[in-house]
């Protein structure tokens, strides 16, 4: 039995479309599902759908960053392995084009959690890394005119990814790249375990949203404290979308279980997410279902 749900961020505005996002999504889940199919263990599985994502310069993360307020380009990331809960994160992390790779680095070769700044940058260059030679030609500003805050505001920008392989194993990916305006040395959920990534023996989840709201009620680790003290899924993660919301924020999470049920709440306009089914169905919505 295997699932995966995935997101590309929260801040879908209805006057937008979202076709060739919704194209991509499903692009990547269907390879995914190949790669479950395939015994494939399940850091692997979401490592490789957040570097296709990054990579398709479509959202706010990876090659679909906007500058900061000073010009530079700083990029997070965290990823869980739910068997045995070993992460690994970056953040504040310019020059490199995965900031998910960096943070599969940080879990592999190093005794540490996470790594910021230029102490990332050097361990990146270390370690081979694929740079980013000509930044201003590399982004694709995705986030631009995405949200309608003003210039240093709380904003959305995120992608994600959740996955159970048949040994029965979670994992969890989280990228992004924050929005045009943010101050330099500005980081948020996405590469801070337990807000913006979660895996253990019961669940995995990613959020995407206003990330200091999400750091401040442990929203990921939160979804399987809820399910441990016998929440649904749903229920857990609704929960907490619904904590947020009462102190002022808004955003969405995508969690998975063992069983291979999927939850996907969020209390923005949208959020565009796609998913794997354990019956092998594939499903692709950016506002409701």
């Amino acid at each position: 039995m295997t699932a995966l749900i995935l997101h590309g961020g929260a801040g879908a505005r209805r006057e937008r479309n979202y076709d060739r996002e919704a194209a991509h999504m499903r692009e990547v889940v269907e390879a995914m599902k190949v790669r479950l199919d395939a015994g494939a263990w399940a850091l692997d599985v979401v490592v490789e759908a957040v570097v296709m994502l990054e990579d398709s310069g479509l959202y706010v993360a990876g090659r679909g960053a906007s500058p900061n307020l000073a010009g530079g380009y700083e990029l997070d990331a965290s990823l869980m392995d739910g068997d045995g809960r070993r992460p690994g994160a970056v953040a504040a992390l310019q020059g490199f084009r995965n900031p998910i790779r960096a943070a599969r680095a940080v879990l592999e070769h190093t005794p540490h959690v996470m790594l910021v700044g230029e102490g990332a940058a050097a361990f990146c260059a270390d370690q081979g890394l694929d740079r980013i030679e000509d930044p201003e030609a590399w982004f694709t500003r995705a986030g631009q005119g995405e949200d309608n805050h003003p210039p240093g505001a709380l904003g959305h920008g995120t992608v994600g990814c959740c996955a159970l392989d048949d040994q029965g194993r979670l994992a969890a990916a989280t990228s992004t790249a924050g929005v045009f305006g943010k101050m330099p040395g500005r980081v948020g959920d996405t590469p801070i375990l337990a807000a913006g990534t979660w895996a253990d023996d019961r669940i995995a989840a990613s959020g995407t949203g206003q990330g200091e709201y999400f750091m401040r009620v442990a929203a990921t680790a939160q979804v399987s404290w809820r399910v441990a003290a016998g929440q649904s899924l749903v229920e857990a993660t609704q929960g907490v979308i619904n904590e947020i919301g009462g102190l002022g924020g808004d955003g969405g999470l995508i969690a998975l279980d063992r069983a291979g049920n999927i939850a996907d709440p969020f209390n923005s306009q949208g959020m565009k997410r796609a998913w794997l089914t354990t019956d092998g169905q594939i499903g692709v919505e950016v506002f409701g279902r």
